[in-house]
């Protein structure tokens, strides 16, 4: 694996009036790694990977993308590094009013103004990959959750970007429906993509990540390989953390 950093975190603070969210969190991405996010609810988690490409702007510290320090850029600069920066959150968002490969087609066609034929040609080769297909002509509201999901990844993709961040990608879909996108996930892990996840799935967590990042009041507690994060948590927080996991 290469080991060069795609995204660095430098003394990465985050405040709302006076409460401290995010303290003096340094890390770096590495290309092709997989980067699991897990600790407690109110850790900071999500508000984390929403700095990682500025849709929440940090208070102190820097964000480094290939190198640019996102938090001088203006908007429109930072909208261009975003398109590198693939991003599927809990609710899907996807465009009730439009099919689902129109939902795939719209910003590759926009913001990068490739041609409708090649649009859809990646867009059926993508919902191919994510298994919907047979899907590309109907509208959002009568998939499953699980399966607008897998769109919400596939229109994502569509953007051929070099990252992809998940803020709880299964955390609004019912039991059953979690693995089909945790499959979808893994696949593209192994197909050398870049990933920083935020998740509740152990399991996941366990045989996909490269490396844990525990998050706990406000900073990452511990970086480490699953095997010794799961096995050997150094701090009480972690220990406690996974003890109550590992009980519910």
């Amino acid at each position: 694996m290469a080991e060069q950093a795609v995204i660095e975190i430098k003394g990465l603070q985050k405040k709302y009036d006076d409460t401290v969210v995010l303290k003096d969190i340094t890390e770096d991405v590495k290309q092709g790694e997989v980067i699991c996010v897990i600790g407690p609810s109110g850790a900071g988690k999500s508000t984390f990977l929403r700095c990682l490409n500025l849709l929440e702007k940090p208070t102190k510290g820097q964000v480094l993308f290939e190198g640019t320090d996102l938090t001088t850029l203006n908007e429109k600069k930072i909208n261009g590094l975003r398109e590198k920066m693939g991003m599927v959150f809990q609710n899907f968002n996807l465009f009730p009013n439009m099919t689902v490969i129109e939902n795939l087609k719209l910003a590759p066609k926009k913001v990068k103004s490739i041609s409708d034929e090649e649009a859809t040609k990646t867009a059926q080769d993508l919902l191919d990959k994510v298994g919907l297909l047979e899907k590309a002509d109907v509208y959002p509201t009568s998939l499953s959750g699980g399966q607008q999901q897998r769109v919400a990844i596939a229109r994502a993709l569509a953007m051929n970007p070099e990252v992809m961040l998940f803020d709880e990608p299964t955390s609004a879909l019912d039991p059953e429906m979690v693995g089909e996108v945790l499959k979808v996930m893994q696949d593209l892990a192994n197909d050398g993509m870049t990933m920083v996840v935020v998740t509740h799935e152990m399991g996941f967590a366990k045989s996909v990540a490269d490396k844990i990042w525990f998050m706990a009041d406000g900073y990452i507690q511990e970086s480490a390989d699953p095997e010794t994060f799961f096995s050997h948590p150094q701090t009480d927080r972690a220990k406690d953390f996974l003890e109550k996991i590992l009980e519910a």
